[in-house]
């Protein structure tokens, strides 16, 4: 009984605040700036997001060739080692 009477006071709370926080008429201009300043960030974030996986590809790229040479200069030393 007490979880069915919480539920209803807490069903009433809810939707009395959002009922309380519809915008008003007057206040349209000023949403749209900060739509419009969301829109904004979002965008620079998202070219951001891509410029660091960008950049990450580019090091990768260039962390496999040094991976390379150091494994063909280990293997050089080593074959080298093996003949003397």
């Amino acid at each position: 009984m007490k979880k069915i009477a919480t539920l209803i006071l807490l069903t009433a709370t809810i939707s009395t605040m959002a009922w309380a926080q519809q915008a008003s008429p007057g206040s349209s201009a000023t949403n749209d700036q900060l739509v419009q300043m969301r829109l904004e960030i979002q965008s620079a974030r998202k070219e951001y997001d891509r410029k660091v996986k960008e950049a990450k590809g580019v090091f990768n790229e260039a962390k496999k060739a040094a991976a390379q040479e150091r494994d063909t200069a280990i293997s050089a030393a080593r074959t080298k080692g093996g003949q003397s």
